[in-house]
C-alpha cells in the first residue's frame, strides 16, 4: 500500500493543467484552460481545467475529477497505479507498506498486460544491443536505414531473434504468466505447443499517450513470400488498433507547438522525419485511418497534413481518409513526394532545412489536390466530370462549418468551371440526405426516451417543488465549497437584557464571520437537514473544521477517499463560464460573485428556506388527511399557520409571489 505521506506529496505536486495537457490540447481562457473532452466526441470545447482548484470538468458529458481521477479514467488504471504514474512523472519516491497476498492477487489484469509488454520491450532491446545475432542483423538494419543510436534509443527499437520460443521461455522464467503472454499476442499457443509471434523480426514498440507499451510491430528481414513483411500485435485489453496512433507519445508536444500534424503511412517514415527534426509526425500503423485516430490527433491540433508517396492507387484509396478528417471539422492538406520517394527515403536524402522547405512549400489544400488528381481522368469526358463533381461535392458537404463550406464551394466552381449555384444545389441535396437519416434515427431515440416517463405526469406539481428545493440546496453547497473561508458581515439578533420585558425591541448587531460559519449557523438555527446525504456529509466536514478551529480547505474534499464526495465537490467548484475582459472595454461593469457574496448568500438562503417551508407545509397537509386525532389536527393546523406566515414573510423580502 502507498503511504499517506506519499499520496499527499503526489496531490500537492501534481499540476492538473500539466497532467491533462499531456493528453489534451488546452487553450488558456482567463484563469482556466479549455479543450476538447477526451472522454466523448465533441466538436466545440466544453472541457474546462481549473489550475487554482486542481480540477477538470466536462460540461458536455459530465465527467469531472482531479489529477489522479483523470489518469484513472483516461489510462484505465486503478487508484494505486494512477498514483504511481504521477509519482513517476514528478520524480516522487514511492513509499509503500507491505502488501498482503490477497492485495497482490488483486493486481488488475490490465496492469499485468502492461507489465508483460514492458518486459518484452526491454527484452527485445537487450537482444538488439547485447547479442551477436541482434547486432549483426537487427542493429545493422537500423543503421543501414540511417537511424542514429539516439533515435534507436528514443523509439526503443529492438530485435526478436530466430528460434521459435525464446521470448516465451525468458518471460516464463521471470515469472510472467502464459495467459498474459498469449493475450497480448506475444506468444501464440496451439494446444501444448507455444511459439513467439515475432521471431526473426526487428521490433517497433507501440506506445499509448502516456508512453506505456501496448503493442508491437515487427518487420521480417528475410525474403519469404509466405511471410508477411510487417506483423502487428492483435487486439487486447490494452491495444486497440483503431484508437492508437503510432508515434503520438513522442509527437504530441510538437504537434501542439506547430499546430499541425503530419500523417504518414509507416513506422520508419515517422522515425526518419522525427530524426530530421520534424517531430510533429505520426502514423496510422498500417491500418486504414479511423475516426478514433482522427479524434486523438484533434486533441492537439485542428490541422492535418497527409504525406503520400507517388503511388496513384494508394492516393485514390486515401480519399476516404480525407473525407473523414473533413467530417471532424478539421483542416486537411496533402503533400506528394517525388516519384520513387516516400517520407523515409526523402528525409534520408535531404538536410533538415531542405526537408522543412519542401514540406512547407508543397503542402496543398485538399480541394486543389483532389481536383488535380481527378482532373486528369476527365479528359473532356462529361460523365467522368459528373463523377468527379459528385465526389468533391460529397467531400464539401461533410464540412460542418457553413462559412468554410461556402468558401470551398466557390473555389471548386471556379476550378472546375461549373455554375456555383448548381454546385450549391448538389451539396445541399447531399446534406439534406444525411440530415434526414440522422433525424429519423433521432426521432426513434427520443420516442424511446419519452415512453418510460408517461406515467409520472400525475406527480408534476410535487416534482417541481422538490426540484426547486434541490436547486437551491445545490446553490447553498456551491457557495459553501467555493467561498468557505471568505469573510462576510452578518446581522445577529441580541436578546433584551431583561427577559421579562416584552416591550424591549430586539437589538441587531453586525459581526464578521466566514461564509461557512454563516451558512452552517443558518441551517443549524432553523434545524434544517438537506435532502442529499452527500451534501450532509460535506456539511459535517465543515462543522468539524469549525469545532477544531481549522481553515476550510476544499482540497481535502477534492481528494476525499469517498469518490462520491470528491466528485460532488468538484462539480460544485467547476465553473463553465468566466467574465470576459471585453465587458470593461464597453464600460459595462459586472461584479464578480465574490464581491457581492453577502447578497448572494443571503438571497440563496432565503430562496432555499422558502422552498423548504413550502415542502414542510405540503407534508403537513398530507398528514392532516391521514389523522383523525383532534389534538393532532390542532397541532398540525398551528404548524401550518406558523409556516405560512414564514412563507409570506420570505416571499415579501424576496419580492416574489407565492400561492
Amino acid at each position: 500500500m502507498i503511504t499517506q505521506n506519499t499520496i499527499d506529496e503526489i496531490f500537492n505536486t501534481a499540476k492538473i493543467e500539466e497532467v491533462v495537457g499531456d493528453f489534451v490540447y488546452l487553450k488558456k481562457r482567463g484563469a482556466n484552460y479549455t479543450g476538447l473532452c477526451p472522454f466523448h466526441n465533441e466538436k466545440t470545447p466544453s472541457f474546462v481545467v481549473s489550475p487554482a482548484k486542481g480540477i477538470f470538468k466536462c460540461f458536455g458529458c459530465g465527467e469531472s475529477g482531479n489529477a489522479v481521477s483523470f489518469i484513472m479514467k483516461h489510462e484505465q488504471l486503478a487508484y494505486p497505479e494512477a498514483l504511481k504514474y504521477l509519482a513517476q512523472k514528478y520524480n516522487i519516491e514511492i513509499e509503500e507498506t507491505e502488501q498482503t497476498d490477497e492485495q497482490k492477487q488483486q493486481q488488475s489484469k490490465r496492469e499485468s498486460l502492461y507489465l508483460v509488454s514492458q518486459f518484452a520491450n526491454q527484452w527485445f532491446q537487450e537482444q538488439l544491443h547485447n547479442t551477436d545475432e541482434g547486432k549483426a542483423i537487427g542493429l545493422s538494419y537500423f543503421k543501414e536505414r540511417g537511424f542514429t543510436d539516439e533515435t534507436i534509443e528514443t523509439f526503443q527499437l529492438g530485435y526478436s531473434p530466430s528460434g521459435k520460443d525464446k521470448l516465451t521461455k525468458a518471460a516464463l522464467e521471470k515469472g510472467y504468466q502464459l495467459e498474459y503472454l498469449t493475450e497480448t499476442g506475444l506468444t501464440i499457443q496451439k494446444g501444448d505447443y507455444t511459439f513467439d509471434r515475432f521471431h526473426d523480426r526487428v521490433m517497433f514498440p507501440i506506445h499509448n499517450l502516456s508512453g506505456r507499451v501496448v503493442g508491437f510491430g515487427g518487420r521480417v528481414l528475410k525474403k519469404n513470400e509466405k511471410t508477411a513483411k510487417y506483423l502487428n500485435s492483435p487486439e487486447s485489453d490494452i491495444y486497440h488498433k483503431s484508437k492508437i496512433v503510432y508515434g503520438i507519445y513522442f509527437a504530441k508536444k510538437s504537434i501542439t507547438q506547430k499546430d499541425n500534424c503530419y500523417l504518414v503511412e509507416g513506422y520508419t517514415d515517422v522515425i526518419s522525419l522525427y530524426q530530421k527534426g520534424i517531430q510533429n509526425v505520426v502514423s496510422s500503423s498500417g491500418t486504414s485511418l479511423t475516426e478514433d485516430q482522427i479524434r486523438l490527433i484533434k486533441r492537439y491540433t485542428q490541422n492535418i497534413t497527409i504525406l503520400y508517396d507517388g503511388d496513384p492507387a494508394g492516393i485514390k484509396a486515401s480519399f476516404r481518409g480525407i473525407d473523414m478528417i473533413l467530417a471532424e471539422d478539421m483542416n486537411v492538406k496533402v503533400l506528394l513526394f517525388p516519384e520513387g520517394d516516400d517520407p523515409d527515403s526523402f528525409a534520408q536524402k535531404h538536410s533538415t532545412e531542405e526537408l522543412e522547405e519542401f514540406l512547407t512549400s508543397n503542402a496543398t489544400d485538399f480541394l486543389q489536390f483532389k481536383i488535380k488528381i481527378q482532373k486528369e481522368e476527365i479528359n473532356n469526358d462529361p460523365i467522368k466530370k459528373v463523377e468527379v463533381l459528385n465526389d468533391i461535392a460529397n467531400s464539401i458537404s461533410l464540412i460542418p462549418d457553413a462559412i468554410k463550406r461556402s468558401v470551398y464551394t466557390k473555389e471548386c466552381a471556379s476550378l472546375l468551371d461549373i455554375s456555383e449555384q448548381a454546385l450549391i444545389s448538389e451539396i445541399n441535396k447531399k446534406i439534406r440526405k444525411k440530415l434526414s437519416g440522422k433525424l429519423n434515427k433521432q426521432e426513434k431515440e427520443d420516442l424511446n426516451k419519452l415512453e418510460p416517463h408517461t406515467s409520472l405526469s400525475a406527480n408534476k406539481t410535487t416534482e417541481k417543488v422538490i426540484s426547486r428545493r434541490n436547486f437551491w440546496e445545490e446553490e447553498i453547497m456551491r457557495l459553501l465549497c467555493n467561498y468557505a473561508n471568505e469573510p462576510v458581515t452578518v446581522e445577529i439578533e441580541i436578546e433584551p437584557e431583561n427577559e421579562d420585558d416584552s416591550t424591549s425591541e430586539v437589538q441587531k448587531q453586525t459581526v464578521k464571520a466566514s461564509a461557512a460559519e454563516w451558512i452552517l449557523k443558518e441551517l443549524h438555527d432553523d434545524n434544517i437537514n438537506l435532502n442529499s446525504p452527500v451534501f450532509n456529509e460535506i456539511i459535517d466536514f465543515f462543522k468539524e473544521k469549525i469545532i477544531n478551529g481549522d481553515s476550510f480547505s476544499t482540497q481535502a474534499l477534492i481528494h476525499h477517499p469517498n469518490e462520491e464526495i470528491s466528485k460532488t465537490v468538484i462539480n460544485l467548484l467547476a465553473e463553465k463560464h468566466e467574465l470576459s475582459e471585453n465587458w470593461k472595454k464597453h464600460n459595462i461593469i459586472v461584479l464578480p460573485e465574490k464581491e457581492v457574496l453577502n447578497q448572494s448568500i443571503l438571497q440563496t438562503l432565503k430562496f432555499f428556506k422558502l422552498e423548504f417551508v413550502a415542502e414542510e407545509i405540503r407534508q403537513m397537509q398530507a398528514r392532516l388527511k391521514e389523522t383523525n386525532e383532534p389534538q393532532e389536527v390542532i397541532n398540525i393546523l398551528n404548524q401550518i399557520k406558523n409556516y405560512t406566515e414564514i412563507k409570506k414573510r420570505l416571499a415579501k423580502e424576496l419580492g416574489v409571489t407565492v400561492m
